[in-house]
């Protein structure tokens, strides 16, 4: 049975219009830390038993600083939206010093191999991440407006951390996202005749601003579902944009079918377009903007990933 207090942040939350995103990472770490203390009830503890437990997610768990950052935002939020009892400014716990890895990064011959051995149904997400840089979801995340012919370029709304950009498009993308639009489009004319529809999720404001936008081709999702579902906000019946794990799972497939033996994931896809992008001899504050970091100590890893291989420098042993 689901916890009635869980269940109880979730309808909060959505309340207070959070996305489906981080109300499961909240609820996920604060029911990691509930169990942590024997399912004692939070109202019982406070500063004491939050520090414990970040404490431990470094000390067994070797979490990495953001995982830990995700932990602690998540408690925060409960003590002090929820119980009303904010946690101390100084709270005292082991900090996470795990390093950043490098990320995996593949050549160009690799990803020609990645792309010409990828399915079709997820052949053109996987060439916007490489292409244009996205993330897993704000690939999926797409609607049909975002797609700017003209001006070749893909407007990326609500990115990481609600902000927006605008990134490259490759033009030799052009003909498979208008097969993607027309598919999109016969997905709405289904969906428009069915009385059980309620148009496709919109942000809030927008939603009360263009009040029959929903049922508009503009706002549907790029890359729809195969099926109708259930809006956990609402509970009506919309059609979802495409879900990220299938993505995730045809891409480890992929990877392994063309002989790739480095970990691939989507988010590989990003870290080689941006080298690739710094290789071609893009500076580097034009590679943060494509990607959308807001330091760019940050876009810097991957001019380590350049300096630390073989370009520019020659290896003793090729001298002998």
């Amino acid at each position: 049975m689901k916890s009635l207090f869980l269940t109880a942040i979730s309808e909060q939350m959505y309340k207070r219009r959070y996305s489906k995103r981080t109300i499961k990472t909240y609820l996920h770490w604060i029911a990691e830390y509930i169990r942590f203390h024997d399912k004692k009830h939070p109202s019982t503890m406070g500063d004491t038993e939050v520090e414990s437990f970040l404490s431990d997610l470094v000390n067994r768990k070797n979490v990495a600083a953001n995982t830990q950052a995700v932990a602690l935002n998540s408690l925060v939020f409960l003590y002090r939206e929820i119980l009303k009892s904010p946690l101390s400014q100084s709270l005292n716990f082991v900090s996470s010093q795990k390093k950043q890895k490098l990320p995996v990064v593949l050549t160009h011959q690799e990803i020609k191999r990645f792309l010409e051995g990828c399915d079709a149904k997820h052949h053109l997400p996987c060439a916007l991440m490489y292409g244009s840089g996205l993330r897993i979801i704000e690939t999926v995340r797409l609607r049909v407006q975002d797609i700017d012919f003209d001006y070749k370029c893909i407007k990326v709304i609500d990115g990481k951390g609600g902000k927006n950009r605008v990134v490259t498009l490759a033009p030799e993308l052009f003909d498979a996202l208008r097969l993607q639009i027309k598919h999109a489009e016969y997905c709405l004319s289904l969906d428009n005749a069915n009385p059980v529809f309620s148009g496709v999720w919109m942000p809030h404001r927008l939603r009360e601003k263009y009040q029959h936008q929903s049922h508009s081709l503009p706002w549907q999702y790029l890359f729809p579902s195969n099926k109708l579902s259930i809006d956990p906000e609402s509970g009506l019946a919309r059609r979802h944009h495409l879900d990220e794990k299938q993505i995730q799972r045809s891409v480890r497939k992929t990877a392994i079918q063309v002989g790739i033996k480095k970990h691939v994931t989507p988010h590989t896809l990003r870290h080689s377009f941006a080298t690739h992008l710094l290789q071609s001899g893009a500076d580097i504050r034009t590679v943060q903007a494509q990607l959308g970091h807001t330091d760019v100590r940050t876009t810097q890893i991957y001019t380590h990933i350049l300096q630390n291989g073989a370009h520019g420098v020659t290896s003793p042993l090729s001298r002998i």
